[in-house]
């Protein structure tokens, strides 16, 4: 493998030069720059994040007690159907694809901007009216048939707010497509001369994957939504069974998308993993190519496992066993990203930044959700605990657990270099322990429930499962709350934090090689590539398999090791 890593030539700030101060403004306005509309994205779909949050607080507080005696079970179907669609559709997809993936992608190869920079910005400018859509349904006539919406039951109920729901959802369906077709041309043709794909660093490896993914499967979901539209509000039969229609096709449609997009959101997440992990460790990745391979491994598997949320169908005996096998081989390319994680943490000179902590957090319990998936891909226990409370602790633990705990170490990794300020690391950690203890305590319990048959979607249980309810509603509640020292933390520290440096952590790929905040296009001039983007202590001339007296390269993997070593007498480390 061909050594690379990027050496800025000039950097700003080193001359002494004046940062040009962003104008609030600006992130109000039809901005047309990459790293305005990341920090777009991730604002306001932290904004539907809260929103969601309090949804799922109501839905805690209802199933603290087996009695529906907070709200009504007809509202509680409109609370975990809004509670659902916003946290999948509008936080995790735009944080991780829209927010991180434009902000960070030109960095990283070296790019001005994305390749369609006024495609970039009407991306984003259809996710605030769709959020909007969606929320103004559930004020009208929330949607009652969950946020997978099959028919019959979604033919039948709250009409208006369907047909918000399935509006909101074909728009932000458009938004996506149009992103994953800016970013795959971005990368794919403005990646810095010299950089080939072998050559990238993994977070744009998992965009390339999510980007494919996104092109192939989002379209199908758009036609199943557009036909589901004609039965509600037209009077067609495609999903009616009195028609000739048949409601396993909307499922089979539904699903083709809906399962790829659990990837969408955990692929460019594990990217930003495998991008914090060697920086905070100060040690190269351990596999790079297998991590980067393994990506679109993943992407290509999930295309063709969809089938599987659908065993209890009546689907034949070898159509379960096909998607039964699939489900489990897409196993392995997971297991091998975690596994590089771990070789990487493995001998580290392991720094216990806020950071660090989310990352180790999201290895520790996503691991737990994968432990799960695998589970319930056998067609037996899959039936077993079909839409149980253990369901629920599964998708949690793969969806918050391997994505939202990812979300939150990219911003307390990113922050400096999209703000130009530091996050309190005090703040940071107390937000961490709450969010770790809260997260378990709310959802692990859960696995328990499904197992002794507690069904889902329902606002009256059996008393027996009171105990374990109570516990899984303190846990939310305290998850709830563990989002107070953060928003408090970033608030705080964007108006009056420290200042930060261009490179605070001594880190080797791009974006660490310009100023902090980024100038308007990224770069004053070319950067040029040195050494590998994750060869932390590991010497120019060894990295590149070779030394080279006349011309020798700087020593950027030492230098910035020893910078590390000096700069981390207060930081806890291993």
């Amino acid at each position: 493998m061909t050594q690379v890593q990027v050496q800025e030539t000039t950097n700003i700030a080193a001359h002494g030069e004046e940062l040009p101060v962003r104008n609030w403004r600006e992130y109000f306005s039809f901005s047309t720059d990459h790293k305005v509309i990341g920090i777009q994205y991730l604002v306001t779909s932290f904004v539907f994040y809260l929103f969601g949050g309090a949804l799922a607080t109501l839905i805690r507080s209802e199933l603290a007690t087996p009695e529906s005696d907070l709200v009504s079970p007809e509202f509680y179907s409109g609370l975990f159907t809004l509670h659902g669609t916003v946290m999948i559709f509008l936080w995790i997809i735009p944080a991780g694809t829209g927010g991180f993936g434009n902000f960070l992608v030109p960095l990283l190869i070296g790019a001005r901007d994305m390749a369609f920079p006024r495609l970039n910005a009407i991306a984003f400018w259809l996710v605030p009216p769709a959020g909007l859509l969606l929320l103004a349904s559930f004020f009208i006539d929330p949607p009652q048939a969950g946020w997978t919406s099959y028919p019959p039951l979604s033919l039948i109920m709250s009409q208006a707010g369907e047909a918000m729901w399935i509006l909101s959802l074909i728009l932000l369906g458009t938004s996506s497509i149009m992103a994953g077709l800016n970013f795959l041309v971005t990368i794919l043709k403005m990646r810095t001369p010299g950089m080939t794909l072998n050559q990238m660093p993994l977070f744009c490896w998992a965009m390339l994957g999510t980007s494919g993914l996104t092109l192939l499967a989002t379209p199908v979901l758009a036609a199943a939504l557009i036909l589901l539209a004609f039965d509600l509000l037209a009077g067609t039969t495609f999903y009616n069974p009195t028609g000739g229609g048949d409601p396993v096709v909307y499922q089979h449609m539904f699903w083709y998308y809906s399962h790829p997009a659990v990837y969408i959101m955990i692929l460019p997440v594990q990217g930003m993993i495998s991008e914090i992990l060697p920086v905070h460790a100060r040690k190269p990745i351990f596999g790079y190519l297998a991590v980067a391979y393994s990506s679109i491994a993943i992407a290509c598997l999930s295309l063709i496992v969809w089938a599987h949320h659908m065993f209890t169908t009546g689907t034949p005996g070898w159509v379960r066993m096909f998607f039964m096998i699939t489900t489990m081989v897409i196993a392995v390319p997971t297991g091998i990203k975690v596994f590089s994680w771990l070789g990487t943490l493995w001998g580290g000179k392991i720094h216990f930044r806020t950071a660090m902590l989310f990352a180790m957090g999201l290895i520790s319990v996503f691991v737990i959700g994968g432990i799960s998936g695998v589970m319930t891909a056998a067609v037996p226990f899959d039936i077993h605990v079909h839409d149980t409370y253990f369901v629920v602790a599964h998708l949690h633990y793969v969806l918050f657990g391997g994505s939202v705990f990812g979300l939150y170490a990219g911003i307390y990794h990113w922050f400096p270099k999209m703000t130009g300020r530091m996050l309190d690391e005090t703040l940071g950690k107390i937000h961490f322990v709450l969010t770790y203890i809260g997260f378990n305590l709310a959802f692990f319990p859960m696995h328990e429930l499904g197992m002794q048959g507690m069904r889902r979607r329902i606002a009256v249980y059996d008393p027996k499962f009171a105990d374990l309810n109570l516990i899984c509603s303190i846990g939310a509640v305290l998850l709830a709350i563990s989002t107070l020292p953060f928003l408090i933390n970033v608030c705080h520290s964007w108006l009056y934090g420290k200042k930060a440096p261009d490179n605070p952590w001594q880190g080797l790929t791009f974006e660490w090689m310009t100023t902090s905040p980024p100038p308007p296009e990224n770069f004053k001039t070319q950067p040029v590539l040195a050494v590998h983007p994750y060869h932390y202590g590991v010497r120019a001339s060894e990295a590149n398999g070779r030394s080279d007296q006349e011309n020798p390269q700087p020593d950027l993997a030492a230098v910035s090791h020893a910078d590390d070593n000096q700069n981390s007498e207060q930081e806890s480390s291993t």
